[in-house]
């Protein structure tokens, strides 16, 4: 880990982003993304895929349509998308530690929330082998809900989360997959512990308060939190 995190304690909330760090969704979007490029003659490889993980899906389809100079607009790549989106996310396994970790922190009474880039109904769709733990959360709060005006970088999600958690947001712990929430996550003033794509160099997460590879490598007593003995 990068900093030592007592230094930032002690953490009284803990708010979690959803995709590749919750949710190993990633290689479906990847796949999704390879197939519209496909059919266009283009190649969707990891010097487009790196930027635009944890972007907001209007951000992002602006982004690919210019990388790769698709011959569609950004909203006509969303509406492509849909389908094919639809019928692979109900699929989504859980990722490492992610499920024990927030069964810990909610039988220990700390408040927790998921603050997601995704759309409600989106995210209904890549829960759904998870509907059981996902209900622990106490507040979950998406790209598409009304009081966040704008998707990551920009810190409104993580925001409209501790408001709603009510804690303050200095006192609340992210986890974060991507560098654009680990920068909503600073943005908000709150304390940001990533956990990368394997692919992904540690330098882009040089503003992060913290660098894990895993779920599981994190030790809550190190913040605060109650302790856990992983399995």
């Amino acid at each position: 880990m990068s900093a030592a995190l007592d230094e930032f304690g002690p953490i009284k909330a803990v708010i979690f982003d959803m995709d590749g760090l919750l949710l190993d969704t990633e290689g479906i979007y990847t796949e999704v993304t390879s197939i519209i490029a496909g059919r266009y003659g283009r190649t969707f490889d990891w010097s487009i895929k790196q930027n635009i993980i944890g972007r907001g899906a209007g951000d992002l389809a602006r982004y690919v349509v210019e990388a790769l100079d698709l011959p569609i607009s950004a909203e006509e790549f969303l509406v492509i998308r849909e389908p094919l989106m639809r019928e692979r996310f109900p699929t989504a396994q859980a990722m490492p530690g992610a499920q024990e970790l927030v069964r810990h922190l909610k039988a220990n009474n700390i408040p927790i929330a998921v603050g997601t880039s995704s759309s409600s109904q989106s995210f209904g769709q890549k829960t759904t082998l998870h509907r059981d733990w996902f209900a622990l959360f106490d507040i979950i709060v998406t790209a598409d809900d009304p009081e966040v005006g704008a998707a990551k970088p920009a810190p409104d999600i993580f925001l409209t989360a501790a408001r709603r958690l009510g804690v303050a947001p200095q006192d609340c712990l992210v986890f974060e997959d991507s560098p654009f929430g680990v920068t909503a996550a600073k943005a908000a003033g709150m304390t940001a512990i990533a956990i990368p794509d394997a692919a992904m160099a540690d330098e882009k997460y040089a503003h992060a308060d913290g660098i894990l590879r895993t779920l599981k490598a994190f030790k809550p007593s190190a913040c605060g939190l109650p302790a856990l003995e992983w399995a």
